[in-house]
């Protein structure tokens, strides 16, 4: 054998196992996103299905809001592509902050037990959803640096592994911070 034959043999048998290696940490990525994504749908389905309970309870301390919450939880189609589906889940996560806040006019609603325990499970699934949350973006965050890194683009390029979006979603019961302006004095 000639001696260029062995390093030859060498690179190559290295440069595969890099190869392989990559190409299946591209694959374990993408289906723990998929995996991931899979608790988010779950959790936004659970969500869904608690709607119209909750509408039930509010129709008679509420027409209006409960119809609005109604009409945006019938249009959920639980759309195909990320910036979609976080646009519905966001409507439907804002109208339930309004109705939860609108709530709090309505003491007898407040200390009903239904609405009690709705709330608590509404409580649960978006924390659950939020835990979903950052797993997929995790995921998706490993994935991300693995398709902008060198050399490993070149793969990705290869077998077309692009850039994932994260998922943000704001969620019906997270408060919001309140506003603080800092403004300048301006002199006269």
């Amino acid at each position: 054998m000639s001696p260029i034959i062995i390093p030859a043999l060498f690179a190559v048998l290295v440069f595969s196992a890099w190869f392989i290696g990559t190409y299946n940490k591209f694959i374990r990525y993408r289906n723990r996103i998929e995996e991931a994504w899979s608790g988010i749908d779950v959790a936004l389905k659970r969500r869904s299905n608690l709607i119209p309970n909750l509408i039930h309870i509010i129709e008679g301390y509420g027409e209006h809001e409960s119809k609005l919450l109604k009409r945006q939880a019938d249009g959920l189609q639980g759309a195909a592509d990320l910036p979609d589906r976080v646009e519905e889940e966001s409507k439907i996560s804002r109208s339930l902050r309004g109705i939860l806040a609108w709530a709090e006019a309505f003491p007898e609603l407040k200390a009903s037990e239904n609405f009690l325990a709705l709330h608590a499970s509404l409580d649960e699934i978006e924390a659950d959803i939020q835990r979903a949350r950052e797993l997929y973006n995790r995921y998706v965050g490993r994935f991300n640096t693995l398709v902008e890194s060198f050399p490993a683009l070149y793969i990705a390029r290869r077998f077309n592994f692009v850039k994932q979006e994260y998922f943000a979603l704001e969620l019906a019961t997270q408060r919001a911070m309140p506003e603080v302006q800092f403004g300048r004095k301006e002199k006269d």
